[in-house]
């Protein structure tokens, strides 16, 4: 088990899934995602966001709203086709797209037909080889026909919103789902050809115990979910409102939550399972276990990633597009993007041009979150020595010259080292997330 020392975890930082965070974007000049896409070359991966849930969970922090009105449903999506069309024009001969991923809200909000309307689109605009195809699912929402939706799209990976099995922890989070809905969806999408399915589970849920996290890993493991992906709760009620629904007093403390990542951590890996990262795991099938063993993990917008690619063009609403040297995201609000789209026009106003300097730091953050190791620059060793003292004096990270490694007992606080590479922290006050 690993050791709680928290004056470490004291700080909320960043996820880290780009370097510099979106909490450091800034307006962009006019045309510049359009240069970005137009200079694509080599492999591309596709995102589409799909803003709509049937029913809005109390924790969520994403950019999503019910899928109730009809109407909104019908003109957002006929802006994405709008702007599928427009990046395609864009792309240059030569790009090849050879991941597309849907996430949301959830993708399963829209009807079948509709997906699948954005699929065929798909392949009409893009210079699509063999790609995979992946999908974010909610499991209260997921019909019978979406097995045949999988089947017919060629999707192979999907990944489920379980959050927890606990069914008084999902009623405090207003997502009530039971078992027998779980077990159904999985043998849906496994007849339908998904062979990497991953669940999404959350610790330091409100009333949640370890004999629920506990129940939740036993779970997991049985119904033979490949990946799981285990994220701790983050309550920043003054940035996502609905979080209001979920009282303070009733989360656990900050050493309870410790020690149910810790518990995540030894269950996951006693019964088989490859730690990816800090948070993630994977059975040693998968791809992500074995890109994890070659080395060559990445992280990016959707997380720790098996992608090689180093272009991710989103579509929809408030997705993040990034390139070697420009992080663009389209306007949050369905109304503008909605306009702008159905002009012809893209939306990623909003964004971060990166330099040299960025890129250097970002590729040590990426090195130290996806390798637990990084060679640092004697500048940059310079610059964290002093501040890196209190991890090395406690095991927590070896530094070996000019080469920095997190120990095993260092995974929980893999964050707030990497935040020491951070040059945007101490100007930018936003509050993150808990460190673990």
């Amino acid at each position: 088990m690993w050791t709680y020392h928290p004056d470490l975890l004291a700080q909320p930082v960043p996820r880290y899934t780009s370097y510099p965070t979106a909490a450091d974007f800034g307006e962009l000049e006019e045309g510049t995602i359009e240069r970005a896409i137009a200079g694509a070359v080599g492999d591309v991966s596709l995102y589409l966001h799909i803003p709509f849930c049937e029913k809005i969970c109390f924790y969520c922090g994403c950019n999503t709203g019910a899928s109730g009105k009809r109407a909104r449903v019908e003109t957002y999506l006929a802006a994405l086709h709008q702007e599928l069309a427009t990046v395609a024009s864009l792309l240059p001969q030569g790009a090849q797209v050879r991941r597309i991923a849907f996430g949301g809200g959830s993708p399963n909000a829209i009807e079948p037909q509709e997906f699948l309307a954005l699929v065929d689109a798909l392949h009409a605009h893009f210079p699509l080889y063999d790609p995979e195809w992946s999908i974010e699912l909610d499991p209260r929402s997921l019909t019978p026909e979406w097995s045949h939706v999988a089947r017919t799209a060629g999707i192979t990976r999907a990944s489920m919103g379980v959050q927890t099995f606990a069914p008084h922890c999902q009623k405090a989070i207003g997502r009530e789902q039971s078992t027998a809905m779980i077990c159904r969806s999985i043998d849906w999408l496994r007849s339908g050809g998904v062979t990497s399915l991953n669940f999404d589970l959350m610790y330091g849920l409100p009333q949640q115990t370890a004999e629920d996290l506990a129940e939740s890993l036993e779970y997991t493991r049985k119904l033979g979910a490949d990946r799981v992906a285990v994220f701790g709760y983050a309550h920043v009620p003054h940035l996502v409102p609905r979080q209001t629904m979920i009282p303070e007093d009733a989360l656990p403390g900050a050493e309870a939550r410790f020690a149910m990542a810790g518990q995540a951590h030894d269950v996951l890996t006693g019964h088989g399972y490859e730690a990816i990262g800090f948070d993630h795991f994977a059975l040693p099938h998968d791809s992500m276990a074995k890109v994890t063993r070659a080395g060559a993990l990445r992280r990016n917008f959707q997380g720790f990633t098996d992608d090689p690619a180093d272009v991710l063009i989103g579509m929809g609403s408030s997705a993040i597009s990034g390139f070697p040297g420009l992080f663009a995201q389209n306007d949050k609000h369905n109304g503008r993007y909605r306009t702008l789209s159905a002009e012809g026009r893209l939306s990623a106003n909003h964004g971060f041009a990166r330099s040299a300097e960025d890129a250097l730091r970002g590729g040590v953050i990426e090195a130290l979150l996806c390798r637990s190791e990084a060679d640092l620059p004697a500048r940059l060793l310079g610059e964290v020595q002093e501040r890196l003292a209190p991890f090395t004096a406690r095991g927590l990270a070896k530094l070996s010259g000019s080469r920095l490694q997190i120990t095993h007992d260092g995974l929980p606080y893999a964050r707030v080292i990497a935040s020491l590479f951070d040059a945007y922290r101490a100007v930018t006050q936003r509050r993150f997330s808990s460190a673990i």
